[in-house]
Parts: C-alpha cells; sequence; structure tokens
C-alpha cells in the first residue's frame, strides 16, 4: 500500500498552510513531511512487488479474461461432455496445490523480472492467432500455457519459472490432444486390444476369430470399436502416473519410468477388460456385453490398473535397494 504514507501528508500540509511563515512548528511540519515522503520511498523501492505490479498483473488477468473467456468456456464443456478428458478438471487445481506446497520455497527464490519473457509472451499470442484463426483447437489452448510460462518469466524472472515448473508443465495435460493425433492413435490401440483380448481368449480355451477389430465367438461378435480402444484409460491412467509420482517418488528418473510404464499398462488393462467381456459373452449372457456390467468392468480394469502401476513401483524401489546394498557390500 505504498500510497498510504503520501496520502497521510494532506492533513499536515494544511496545517503548515496556516502556520506563519516563521513558526516552530511549520518547521516541524516540513520536517514531517520530508521524513514521510523520504518513508514512502523508501517503501516503495524495497518492495520486490509494489502496488503498482500487482495493478499491473491485475490488469493482464483482466487481459487474459478477455482473450481466452471463449476459448476456456469451449474447453470446460469439453471436459464435461467427453469422458475421454473428463480429468481435466482436476489438473488444474493439483497444479495450483503443487505451488502452494512451494510457497515457502518460493519466496526464498530471488525473483528478479526478466525482459525475456516478452518474446515468449509474443510468441504466445502468435500461437492464439493462429490457432483461432486456422481453427486449431489445441494450438489456442495451448497458448495460454505458454503465455502464463512468458508473464511468469517476464513478473518473477527465469528463476522463479524454473521453480514452478514442473506444475506449469503439468497443465498441458488438460489439453484435449490434436483431433489429427487422437484418430491416428485410436486405431493402433483398437488393434492392440482386439489381438491382445483374442490371445488372451484362445488360451482361455475360448474358439475365437479375429477380423480387424472385430472378434468372432461362438455366441456372437464382438466388435472393439473407438469408444473401446483405450484412449480414455490411457490418458487417464498417464495423468495419474503423474500425480502418483508426485506424491510418492522423489528421483526424477523413477519419475519417468512410471509414467511411461502407464502406457503398457493401460493397452494391457485394456485387453483383458475385453477379454472379460468375451467370457461373460460366452459362458454367461450376450446381454452383458452391454450396460451395467460393461461400465462397471471398465472401473475395475481402472483399479486394476492402478494396482499394476504401484505394483511397479514398489519392484523399482526393491531392486533398487537391493542393488545399492550389493554395492555398499
Amino acid at each position: 500500500m505504498g500510497w498510504l504514507p503520501a496520502t497521510g501528508l494532506w492533513p499536515c500540509l494544511v496545517a503548515a498552510s496556516l502556520l506563519p511563515p516563521d513558526s516552530p512548528l511549520t518547521d516541524e511540519v516540513n520536517l514531517t513531511q520530508a521524513s514521510s515522503d523520504s518513508a514512502a520511498v523508501v517503501a516503495l523501492g524495497e518492495t520486490p512487488v509494489g502496488s503498482l505490479q500487482w495493478s499491473q498483473l491485475a490488469a493482464v488477468i483482466a487481459l487474459i479474461g478477455i482473450l481466452y473467456h471463449g476459448i476456456l468456456a469451449n474447453l470446460a464443456l469439453q471436459w464435461w461432455n467427453d469422458p475421454d478428458f473428463s480429468h481435466g478438471f482436476f489438473v488444474p487445481i493439483f497444479s495450483g496445490f503443487v505451488i502452494w506446497r512451494m510457497h515457502h520455497d518460493l519466496a526464498r527464490v530471488d525473483s528478479r523480472p526478466s525482459w525475456f519473457g516478452l518474446p515468449v509472451v509474443g510468441a504466445a499470442l502468435i500461437t492464439l492467432i493462429v490457432g483461432v484463426l486456422g481453427a486449431e483447437l489445441f494450438l489456442s489452448r495451448s497458448s495460454l500455457i505458454l503465455l502464463l510460462a512468458g508473464l511468469t518469466i517476464l513478473f518473477f524472472g527465469w528463476r522463479f519459472f524454473g521453480a514452478i515448473s514442473f506444475p506449469w508443465a503439468v497443465l498441458f495435460l488438460m489439453i484435449p490432444i490434436p483431433a489429427i493425433l487422437y484418430n491416428q492413435l485410436t486405431f493402433p490401440l483398437q488393434f492392440l486390444a482386439s489381438n491382445l483380448a483374442t490371445s488372451l481368449l484362445s488360451l482361455a480355451g475360448v474358439p475365437v476369430l479375429r477380423e480387424g477389430n472385430v472378434i468372432h465367438l461362438p455366441a456372437m461378435r464382438l466388435e472393439v470399436v473407438e469408444a473401446c480402444s483405450g484412449i480414455r484409460s490411457l490418458v487417464s491412467l498417464t495423468s495419474l502416473a503423474v500425480v502418483f509420482t508426485y506424491f510418492f517418488e522423489a528421483r526424477i528418473w523413477k519419475r519417468v519410468v512410471l509414467v511411461v510404464a502407464a502406457i503398457p499398462i493401460a493397452v494391457a488393462a485394456n485387453g483383458l477388460r475385453i477379454m472379460g467381456t468375451g467370457l461373460l459373452v460366452q459362458y454367461w449372457d450376450p446381454d452383458k456385453a452391454e450396460g451395467f456390467f460393461h461400465e462397471f468392468s471398465g472401473w475395475v480394469i481402472f483399479l486394476l490398473s492402478l494396482l499394476m502401476l504401484y505394483a511397479i513401483h514398489r519392484l523399482i524401489n526393491f531392486r533398487w535397494h537391493r542393488g545399492k546394498g550389493r554395492k555398499a557390500a
């Protein structure tokens, strides 16, 4: 509140104007005015983020709201309507929580504003323009995250941005992948899931024939459609792996291994789910391929995926500590 000392000088100035020029009280008032002005200047100069800078930040936030309100509303609508990316609601919450946990460490970071943030801001705005003009949602949405990086560097410097680089990078998980990449991933995942399920059903003694992504059983035909490709569990499990490693693993290389391991785990789990559906169809009731059991099996398999991720984490730690013990011996 750097403007308060200067505001408090107005009663003194009025009183001084009413005193005779040679009055000793006039000198006292002038001295008080000079000392108050000096204190105000020192207070503003020593404050790392003064009232002017906070007003600038407020203006920037308002500008972001003007530029991105439509984009953010569309993004939230996709989170709500598309089950493949419904985890997006929780990503900014997690990112904010991580920054909040770091607030004591961030207070000790040398946060010096850097003009190098301006080129990053410029690149973000160019990305926004290209995304809007080209109707490319991924670019326009990602430009916001890039803009946040540029503004952070501009106001607080590189060291501060480096300190929050992890929660900043996590924000990309809330952006749905581009449609062209989504379509290129979906069919291979359908093929992998149907191929794995066919092999598992054959091992279980079920007569089965696969044609592309269609599985022929004696009881009925199962088609591994786009919704059953496993991309939903792949995206969700990868995001949860990032959260899991943040809370339970400090070493960077282990975090990377676990996040990468989430990909084959999700693929294998989806194959198990389709196999389970095939067993239900063959030995119980073909109607169980849809409805409640189909949805419930998705949750069961997802929990199984989390247990597999936890088991891999335990295995990595066991082998790591065992290897260190051998070296020590």
